[in-house]
Formats: structure tokens, C-alpha cells, sequence
């Protein structure tokens, strides 16, 4: 989205990978959740929250679509729930 590395890579990868704009958070949600799941075929199954649909999703530490486009990189997975069970949880 931001097109730059995480902030703590080498410092020759640092800055932006392109003048290409990237996408927007809602673009980036979207590819990540309905749009993989289209493209496998899964749509009945998964890429959104819905009832009939497996239940696989994360919690993250902060709201992505409201932080700084800088802090995203440091976003943390807190707990991942797989089929309606709890399969991580980061204490």
C-alpha cells in the first residue's frame, strides 16, 4: 500500500519501490480477503464474515485503516481463529 519495505530492513532497501501510487487500505482489504478468494474459487467459503462461511480470520493489535500509512508495517497479529477455534494467541 505505502510502497516502501518495513522499517527495519537494510538500509540500502529503505524508501519508496516505485512512483506507482499503490493501493488504497479499502483496495488492500479487498484483495486480500474477497478477491483471493474469488480468484480460488472459494467464495462461497471464505473472504468475508458471513453466515454459512468458515469462520478464519485475524485480530490485529491496532485498526489498519486508521493508523499512519508509516506505522502499518508494525501492525501485530494478537489472535488467528481458524474454522471458529482459536489457533494463536499471542499472550
Amino acid at each position: 500500500m505505502t510502497r516502501t519495505n518495513a522499517p527495519d530492513v537494510e538500509a540500502q532497501y529503505h524508501g519508496k519501490l516505485s512512483q506507482d501510487r499503490g493501493l488504497t487500505r479499502g483496495q488492500v482489504l479487498k484483495a486480500i480477503t474477497l478477491n483471493s478468494s474469488f480468484e480460488l474459487h472459494e467464495e462461497r467459503n471464505t473472504g468475508s464474515l458471513e453466515v454459512g462461511k468458515l469462520a478464519d480470520f485475524i485480530i490485529l493489535d491496532r485498526d489498519f485503516l486508521t493508523i499512519p500509512a508509516e506505522d502499518i508495517a508494525n501492525v501485530r497479529v494478537l489472535t488467528t481463529i481458524v474454522g471458529g477455534q482459536v489457533v494463536y494467541n499471542a499472550d
